[in-house]
């Protein structure tokens, strides 16, 4: 009998992607393993591998849709010996909690209309025990940040995910129909922009309205949720680099890879990681991890936002082999082909402007880790020497941000120390 391809989950958070593009057609025969169809998170384009034997025999969701659901009908696969005759008939199962696939909907629809006596009880009844019994613990991580920032009661919240789970989608519904009361009562009053009060400020003919993408709305959710809920401490030092510098010329003008300054960073961070390993730390809300490795993220720009690869077991790699490996994850996350389990988790996060003639900035931790390193630019500045003379050097102005439940200042300010060490005296990295 025919089969039904359901939208695949492709990180543990996801709730929903864009099918972005179809790499089979209908009548196609694939196999396990075929490549099927391409799938867009708001990090990264996934190829996604059928699993099973058989002929495409509908698609069901066309490439370019947004917002299809997990687990939701994808297509339909016809074994071995059927043909299109198959699918007289034949509507997609329910996904898991009693929610139709998109092409079940339209099936369901058409006996209520035939029957209107039985489609109230069908439709109606389950509907208001099953919103009355969900609490707010039955809900995903991201519908519940979501019901923070806009301060809504998410008990109020029909869930239509699987089980009746609260997605972000049944949140944002809630908000647009009015359904859940912020919670005044409780101090507690919303951080939500209006988007109507915002528009008004400006004449209708002055601006042009980008409607903001899955990627811009989860950094938005996500920074303004940590810089709300994170208690940051932030500490500057000044590092000379001119012997950081003079190391890298040696060793590209000796070697097939280039090194980076922001190679020399990476390594510099991890090794101090080492050295202090309670700034490797991440708060759990009752417990503190202790990290064995550093696992850098390295925030890199790309269109439409930014994305933080990870850097895994950089405290153990040279610097050769950073190089290699911090450009081919560049490269990969500016095309979007990173694996989730290559930007989700870490332990530190660099974010290095220098490049950009930025002396000196803050970021937002990036959490759940306990801490993220700004690099500013190198300049050259006029500086007293050991002896009180006045010598010209490159300096370096680094600012590191602490989750003050994790890391207290002195534990910072020890970082820094370490760090500042390793960079102004590179060789001491190979120790």
């Amino acid at each position: 009998m025919p089969t039904p391809i359901l939208m695949p989950a492709l990180s543990p958070t996801m709730e929903s992607g864009k099918l972005s593009a179809w790499l089979v057609k209908e009548g196609d025969t694939v196999v396990s393993g075929d490549v099927m169809c391409e799938i867009e998170t708001d990090k990264a384009t996934m190829e996604v591998e059928c699993v099973d034997e058989g002929v495409i025999g509908k698609i069901l969701v066309e490439a370019g849709t947004e917002d299809v659901l997990v687990n939701a009908a994808i297509a339909i696969l016809l074994e071995e010996g059927e043909d299109a005759s198959a699918l007289d008939g034949y509507t997609p199962p329910a996904i898991a909690g009693g929610v139709p696939a998109p092409a079940a909907v339209e099936e369901a629809a058409a006996p209520a209309v035939e029957t209107p006596k039985a489609a109230p009880v069908a439709a109606a009844a389950p509907a208001i025990p099953k919103a009355a019994s969900k609490s707010a613990h039955f809900s995903s991580p991201l519908a519940r940040r979501v019901a923070g920032l806009e301060g809504i009661d998410i008990s109020l919240v029909t869930g239509t995910g699987p089980n009746g789970r609260i997605i972000k989608r049944d949140v944002l519904d809630a908000v647009k129909n009015g359904v859940a009361s912020p919670k005044t009562a409780a101090g507690f009053t919303s951080t939500s922009v209006d988007a109507v009060a915002v528009k008004a400020l400006y004449a209708a003919d002055s601006y042009e309205e980008v409607a903001a993408d899955g990627m811009r709305k989860v950094i938005a959710a996500r920074m303004t949720e940590t810089a709300r809920d994170v208690p940051h401490i932030f500490l500057t030092i000044d590092c000379e680099i001119d012997a950081l510098l003079s190391a890298r010329k040696g060793l590209n003008a000796s070697g097939d890879v280039k090194i980076s300054v922001n190679d020399f960073v990476i390594k510099a961070a991890a090794m101090a990681l080492m050295k202090v390993p309670e700034a490797n730390a991440s708060w759990t809300g009752d417990s503190i991890l202790m990290h064995k490795h550093a696992d850098i993220s390295m925030a890199v720009a790309i269109e439409g936002g930014l994305i933080t690869p990870i850097v895994t077991n950089a405290d153990l790699k040279g610097l050769a082999e950073l190089s290699v490996n911090t450009k081919d994850l560049a490269t990969r996350a500016r095309d979007r082909k990173l694996q989730p389990s290559e930007y989700q988790g870490g332990t530190f996060s660099i974010s290095n402007m220098g490049m950009m003639g930025i002396k000196q900035f803050t970021s937002i931790i990036n959490s759940p880790q306990g801490a993220i390193l700004s690099i500013g630019s190198g300049e050259k500045r006029v500086v007293v020497g050991d002896n009180g003379e006045f010598v010209a050097k490159t300096m370096m102005t680094v600012t590191i941000a602490c989750d003050h439940r994790v890391i207290d200042g002195s534990v910072g300010a020890s970082f820094l120390a370490a760090f500042k060490g390793f960079i102004e005296q590179p060789v001491s990295m190979l120790l």
